[in-house]
């Protein structure tokens, strides 16, 4: 069992790293409703980018088994799953009380194919960690997931499955502990709750404090029980640039990584953190936000990577490029290449973008005060818990896909996933405001073959979670 620290099955060499890339071709397919914020388009701008980049070469390219019914009900309540199973825009008018009751219908709308878009989404995160507990890649990347304010019994800002969640619980059968970091600009409630009483799941969140949704996340919310001083909140206001938040960033996580020494991470990458976000308000660049994926790499530590937030959707594709570019060990050129999205990105056609020059709200003095009664908290911890397994969960099995035999010469043309928004009807959107997240189907990846530049895309069958309940401590 991995206790943590230089535990990457290539090895600690510090430049390359084995990476599995998990994408659903259809995943852009889905829409919110008209003038909704969240726009799954962003993932295939994002897989366009890392095609045209060549980055996909370098990886081993996933397509995810849809989470099953099961899987899901590792976290979330039987008869919340149940109704998004069955819920659709046709039905809606229908069920109104478990509309209200489950929070679907306005920041969570009911769209054509929900259901299996929870699917796409949780399936690759929990793939991604199985593929980590297999020692298949050092790090897995899941851009499609990251829908972190999903609750046990309740859809919430754009997340209706919590695939951060499963995904963990997955981790947690081989580690017996795991870190959470969280860079969305939007506190990571869903996956705070879902751990606040256990110390097998530190989680660490640094986000938009203060009349700012979801409204949780203050510096004093600690966690709870054996949980207590394992969950940590960095409140932030607008404007934060780089430098201040790396002054917050690294000695945070380094003495997290010292004294809690977890044997695998998953970081969320919520890119409306970015500088120019339709819905954020802090003032990172694209470098900046990687920066934070470049230190948690740098530890050696199994990595799993997951998408987010983020609502100026060219800048979210540029970011979670640059990323993947990052997890890789390559540094991808400023000037972006032609490709199917090109017109997103003028007048520049750069991948990156400067940031504004808006106020910076957190003072030094504040700064330096968050700093200090965070690294006061760690040192209550005076060493990583020696946490055991009374009763281990059963490993998940993998199916062996013999389709994948007869389909590992097929191209799919990298283009076909890309010629069906336009055709798509726009179901009538409603919107408060605010979130961000959304959700992939099942949990086995599939082997496909890419013709950009001839990637074997493969099909991921580690999918069948065993029954975990969030509270670790029995």
């Amino acid at each position: 069992m991995e206790t943590g620290g230089n535990s990457l099955p290539s090895g600690p060499d510090g430049v390359k790293r084995k990476v599995s890339y998990f994408y659903d071709p259809e995943v852009g397919n889905y829409y919110y409703g008209q003038g909704h914020a969240m726009k799954p388009h962003r993932i295939r701008m994002t897989h366009a980018l890392l095609a045209h980049y060549g980055l996909l070469q370098h990886m081993q390219v996933l397509k995810p088994t849809p989470a099953r019914d099961r899987d899901l009900c590792k976290f979330h309540a039987d008869d919340y799953v149940n109704f998004l199973r069955a819920i659709t825009p046709e039905t809606q008018q229908d069920q109104l009380r478990l509309l209200k009751r489950f929070n679907v219908g306005e920041d969570c709308p009911v769209f054509d194919g929900l259901y299996a878009f929870c699917q796409t989404y949780a399936g690759g995160s929990v793939g991604g960690a199985v593929k980590l507990n297999q020692g298949g890649c050092d790090i897995a990347i899941n851009w499609a997931g990251g829908l972190h304010h999903a609750k046990k019994c309740e859809a919430s800002g754009f997340c209706y499955v919590n695939d951060i969640v499963l995904g963990i619980l997955e981790l947690l059968k081989v580690h017996e502990r795991v870190l959470y970091v969280d860079i969305d600009i939007h506190h990571g409630d869903g996956v705070e709750e879902a751990f606040y009483t256990t110390d097998r799941v530190m989680t660490v969140s640094f986000h938009k404090f203060g009349d700012y949704f979801p409204g949780t996340g203050d510096i004093r919310d600690i966690g709870y029980g054996k949980g207590k001083y394992y969950s940590l909140n960095v409140p932030l206001d607008d404007g934060i640039d780089d430098e201040s938040y790396q002054s917050l960033f690294k000695p945070i996580i380094g003495k997290v990584m010292e004294v809690y020494r977890p044997g695998a991470v998953v970081l969320q990458c919520g890119a409306d953190s970015l500088s120019g976000d339709r819905l954020g308000c802090f003032n990172l660049s694209i470098k900046g936000h990687a920066e934070c994926v470049r230190f948690i790499r740098s530890f050696n530590v199994p990595l799993l990577l997951v998408g987010g937030g983020g609502y100026t959707i060219r800048n979210v594709a540029r970011c979670w490029c640059y990323e993947t570019g990052v997890a890789l060990g390559i540094e991808v050129d400023d000037k972006m290449p032609q490709h199917e999205y090109y017109e997103y990105f003028g007048p520049d056609y750069n991948l990156h973008v400067a940031p504004s020059n808006m106020e910076n709200k957190n003072s030094r003095p504040l700064l330096d005060e968050i700093r200090e009664r965070l690294l006061d908290y760690l040192s209550k911890l005076q060493h990583a818990p020696s946490a055991q397994f009374q009763e281990r969960p059963p490993d998940t099995q993998l199916l062996e896909d013999d389709e994948d035999q007869d389909d590992g010469d097929d191209r799919w043309d990298r283009d076909s996933d890309m010629d069906s928004d336009d055709d798509r009807k726009a179901l009538p959107g409603r919107v408060k405001r605010e979130y961000i997240e959304s959700e992939p189907k099942n949990l086995a990846p599939t082997v496909m073959a890419i013709d950009e530049p001839s990637i074997k895309v493969e099909q991921d069958n580690s999918n069948k979670s065993s029954d975990q309940h969030t509270d670790m401590n029995s």
